[in-house]
């Protein structure tokens, strides 16, 4: 095969086969390709699309390029492995309350996850906020793990999918970053080797999220199920809503804690409706029982674990075996604080209309909790606590949120794009919605 031939097929529309396809990601892989010419071919994909077929085999070829785990042989015999994936927001604490809860309901969970960059938030940036904690485990360790504790959430390894990190550094600079089939490629690539047998895939819509529209989320979530459904695994999207952030804290170490007041039953409304949600949907696809397990069920066990304290001991038992102060999770005051906590207040009266969520993201990243590039350190104590979401009345001077901020001079030079990122109006205003929509249906094309 050429290159350039199937460079030429693509650019004037034609359809790549599975053989065509894994013959140039296995040649991007192992540097025979040259990189003008991935860029080249993006760039043909970026304006013509791929069908389903085609970005499925992309997708398995991807997968194929590096390790790919099966932790059956760690688990009991007919053991469904679930793994979910967010695709990304601010304040989006999810993975850190669905493990515990799902694992506690005797689903076993092991997840590969991976740091925050720009205005979104990572579960290992999180993590790392309790004393000790740590994502750097050997296979040995994350089987070992699974298998005796049921949760486990480790870093992900440098030779998982490792086309799609070649791939993805070179979108990322030649402008083909929002192309359908490229995005979801590299999404479900991660989730196929890491060996999951049932996915749940929460797709963040609005202004804080990648996709900003519901249309452009929905085809996201359709094409990703039609993946996960050719590949042989068993899909299920959430359409979920990010105009505004999830729950009320931003910011690694206030984001622990939310999570922990969740799995106590406590915290924002918004935040454990998601939850629920989603573990809901996890257990519907890989309980024993899920040929005959409806939602109401579902709900009905994720209550119960709650409830008895079975999800945070279970959240405890896994931050302790990845060598983690289970105090601080007994205690979460006792996480690292910010030295400074400044209230900034509303100038008007009025109804919160709109709360800019990439805006106050980009805040707590300008606060030290995030990072501009790869590699940056981050400061974990910083961030923002809400006061006021959409929907809620507000008389002139109320809070609108809490920063958390490393000095007094830091807090000050963000007060004025705080404010600016809560719109109100003198009119009442809904309260958003949390989940959107439900997808379970193939998709034809793109």
């Amino acid at each position: 095969m050429n290159p350039v031939d199937i460079i030429v097929k693509k650019r004037d529309g034609g359809e790549l086969s599975a053989a065509e396809i894994e013959f140039f990601i296995a040649g991007l892989t192992d540097g025979r390709i040259p990189e003008y010419q991935v860029a080249a071919w993006a760039m043909a994909v970026y304006f013509q699309g791929m069908s389903a077929a085609e970005t499925t085999a992309l997708t398995q070829a991807m997968a194929a390029s590096g390790d790919q785990l099966d932790l059956h042989d760690a688990l009991p015999p007919g053991t469904v492995i679930v793994d979910k994936h967010s695709s990304g927001g601010v304040g989006d604490k999810t993975t850190l309350a669905v493990g515990p809860i799902v694992a506690a309901c005797g689903l076993p969970v092991g997840k590969m996850s991976g740091r925050g960059l720009s205005f979104t938030g990572g579960t290992i940036d999180k993590l790392e906020s309790i004393a000790g904690w740590n994502p750097d485990l050997s296979e040995a360790q994350f089987r070992r793990q699974l298998a005796e504790v049921g949760l486990v959430i480790a870093g992900q390894t440098a030779n998982l999918a490792p086309a799609d990190k070649t791939l993805y550094a070179l979108r990322d600079v030649t402008g083909t970053v929002p192309s359908l089939p490229l995005i979801a490629a590299s999404i479900m690539s991660k989730k196929l080797a890491a060996g999951a047998d049932a996915i749940v895939l929460d797709v963040k819509c609005g202004h804080g999220a990648f996709m900003e529209t519901q249309g452009d989320a929905r085809a996201l979530a359709e094409l990703m199920v039609a993946i996960g459904r050719r590949a042989g695994r068993q899909v299920v999207a959430l359409i979920t809503q990010m105009e505004q952030p999830l729950g009320r804290a931003i910011g690694n170490t206030l984001e622990v804690q939310e999570a922990i007041a969740a799995l106590q039953g406590q915290g924002p409304a918004d935040f454990r409706t998601l939850v629920e949600a989603v573990a809901v949907e996890m257990l519907r696809l890989g309980s024993p029982e899920r040929e005959t397990l409806d939602a109401a069920q579902a709900a009905a066990r994720v209550r119960g674990v709650i409830a008895s304290g079975a999800a945070l001991a279970k959240f405890r038992e896994f931050v302790v075996a990845q060598g983690g102060d289970g105090g601080q999770v007994d205690d979460p005051t006792r996480l690292s604080a910010a030295p400074v906590q400044m209230i900034v207040p509303t100038p008007k009266g009025g109804t919160v209309q709109r709360v800019d969520a990439r805006g106050l993201g980009l805040v707590a990243v300008d606060l030290g909790g995030g990072r501009q590039k790869k590699g940056d350190p981050i400061d974990h104590r910083v961030g923002l606590m809400l006061h006021a979401k959409v929907g809620d009345r507000l008389e002139p001077g109320a809070p609108l949120c809490t920063m958390h901020a490393a000095d007094e001079a830091a807090g000050a030079a963000l007060h004025n794009r705080v404010q600016s990122a809560f719109h109100l109006v003198d009119t009442p205003v809904e309260a958003l919605p949390v989940v959107y929509e439900r997808v379970a249906a193939s998709y034809q094309g793109v």
